[in-house]
């Protein structure tokens, strides 16, 4: 019983209910518990358990799920206390009752679902084999493509035309259904000629895109997590039916950021997210089809909100990418998350960058000061680190918060430097 409850503090609070004392009109009727518990207020809560699902209900306000009533409920349950009844009473017994119908209407779409997948298995799997075959023909006309650059030398990139050098080939990797490649070289297109040190910056990018294609050679030679990393940066896309199927990370979730990205084809919104008990990140990243969010749920979200929800992870290493399953309770406003410093920040994107070597980005929640060196804007720790802050717009703003004093800041980190996205006054989330 007290695995399935959210934290530590709800087990303690789940033992001080496991005693009849609080409790009356409680039993038990197959798999359905029901109970009124004495609370703080006048009324006591009304507690239900379906052991079926497990599923809970309480009338308490507690944004825990299950709640310590609930907890309290099943280990009286466990221990012998609660005493059988013939039948539960009515609103008990409705709510079980919708609880099986919304279930059994969910299973029959599931597998109406399924039944046309069944026979389509021989004709899925030889169209994945024509995919895999067309990206790996794809791949390879890539890896000549970037020898004749290296070979015929960069010198002459910066001249008419230069900006769009990659857009035949990426426009090739679309063909070979290799996306992901494909916007990875259209980002390579505008570098020549982009500023100093452009070559150094343009031959990383295809220092990274040989290393993708030399990766896909030897794809079943590699750790499963590595090969989601592989297969996702190629751009094999799974679906959101599948990860919510895996298994999910339940807990505080506060918004640390929200960044729209407007890129084509589609704009994007990024939503970095970190659980208050786990301190894992995740990343929402969510797309405006229509040209707006304002059907996209999880688009809502804003930073310094927090939400207890599960998350689920896309493949890959290390996880990052997720989806919101079920939320519950409704997100609220919350104190900001505990910030880190300069030297574990860099330590953390090492690691990440071991698991993932074609990662651009890394979420940051770091306390620093926005500080001025010469014609640039750092922001540095209190022993000393600094990391450069991207971004002249949001600079402004968030030196109006600091006053010159350490704040707690969100964002991305990449090896460009940090762009600051969120800036805590006291408990408010500023955005920047």
């Amino acid at each position: 019983m007290l695995a399935l409850a959210p934290d530590t503090s709800s087990q303690r609070a789940a033992g001080r209910l496991a005693d009849a004392a609080p409790w009356s009109r409680w039993g038990s009727s197959g798999d359905l518990l029901w109970g009124a518990c004495a609370g703080s207020g006048q009324a006591p809560y009304q507690v239900a358990v379906d052991l079926a699902g497990p599923a809970y209900r309480c009338s308490c306000p507690s944004r825990k799920f299950p709640c310590k009533h609930a907890l309290g409920l099943l280990l009286n349950w466990a221990g012998g206390r609660v005493p059988e009844q013939a039948e539960p009473p009515g609103p008990e017994r409705a709510w079980q009752a919708s609880r099986a119908a919304r279930l059994s209407a969910t299973t029959a779409a599931t597998e109406t679902r399924k039944t046309p997948a069944v026979k389509d298995t021989a004709a899925a799997a030889r169209r994945s084999q024509r995919r895999a075959q067309r990206v790996a023909a794809g791949l390879a006309e890539l890896q000549m493509w970037l020898c004749d650059q290296v070979r015929a030398g960069l010198s002459g990139l910066p001249g008419a035309g230069g900006h769009q050098h990659a857009e035949q080939i990426a426009a090739r990797m679309v063909d070979a259904q290799a996306p992901g490649v494909a916007n990875a070289l259209r980002r390579l297109s505008p570098i020549p000629g982009s500023g100093d040190g452009w070559p150094g910056r343009l031959l990383a990018g295809y220092a990274q895109l040989h290393l993708l294609a030399r990766a896909y050679g030897r794809l079943d030679d590699l750790p499963s997590g590595l090969g989601a990393v592989v297969r996702s940066r190629v751009g094999f896309a799974v679906t959101r039916e599948d990860v919510l199927a895996s298994p999910a990370a339940a807990d505080r979730w506060l918004v640390l950021a929200v960044r729209d990205v407007d890129e084509p084809p589609i704009p994007a919104r990024r939503i970095w997210l970190r659980g208050r008990d786990t301190g894992r990140f995740a990343l929402l990243v969510l797309y405006a089809v229509q040209g707006n969010f304002s059907g996209v749920k999880d688009a809502a979200l804003t930073a310094g909100s927090e939400l207890h929800a599960d998350v689920h992870y896309y493949p890959g290493q290390p996880p990052l990418r997720a989806v919101i399953g079920a939320r519950r309770a409704k997100a609220t406003a919350a104190p900001p998350a505990a910030a880190g410093d300069v030297a574990a920040l860099l330590s953390g994107w090492a690691a990440a960058l071991a698991q993932d070597p074609w990662l651009t980005e890394w979420p940051a929640v770091l306390a620093g000061t926005p500080v001025q060196a010469g014609d640039h804007w750092y922001l540095a720790d209190a022993s000393g680190g600094a990391l450069p802050l991207l971004g002249r717009e949001s600079l402004w703003r968030l030196l109006a918060v600091s006053g010159g004093h350490p704040v707690t800041v969100a964002g991305e980190w990449s090896p460009a430097g940090l762009t600051a996205l969120t800036v805590w006054h006291g408990d408010q989330a500023v955005p920047l």
